[in-house]
């Protein structure tokens, strides 16, 4: 596979995407209406601005939380190569979940997973 069939590759997404949108714009008929252009959130209508500032904690929370489930990934490999490795596997694991498990100290000393 060569630069040619990345090429090709390349063309037939953005050819596949174009037939796409030009298809949904012919078919759908085009409407414009006040209600459609609100802002929606589980059915239930929006009372006040709906740009408002969060807490930044929220923001945080989110973060630590994909931070941990992403390490999680790399231990799917490692549960793989386990029984070829032997031992140096467990080692490593363990430095792993001790470098992780510091990350978690210091989040939780900060504050970070509390709701305030």
């Amino acid at each position: 596979m060569g630069a040619g069939s990345l090429i090709a590759l390349i063309i037939a997404a953005i050819a596949f995407s174009g037939i796409a949108i030009l298809v949904a714009k012919l078919v759908t008929k085009a409407t414009t209406n006040k209600q459609k252009g609100e802002p929606y959130e589980c059915g239930v209508t929006t009372q006040g601005p709906s740009w408002i500032q969060f807490n930044v904690g929220y923001y945080l929370f989110a973060l630590l939380f994909l931070i941990f489930d992403v390490e999680l990934i790399f231990l799917f490999p490692w549960a793989v190569v386990v029984k070829k490795i032997g031992w140096i596997a467990l080692i490593e694991v363990g430095i792993f979940f001790l470098i992780l498990f510091t990350g978690f100290l210091y989040a939780h000393k900060k504050g970070a997973l509390k709701w305030k």
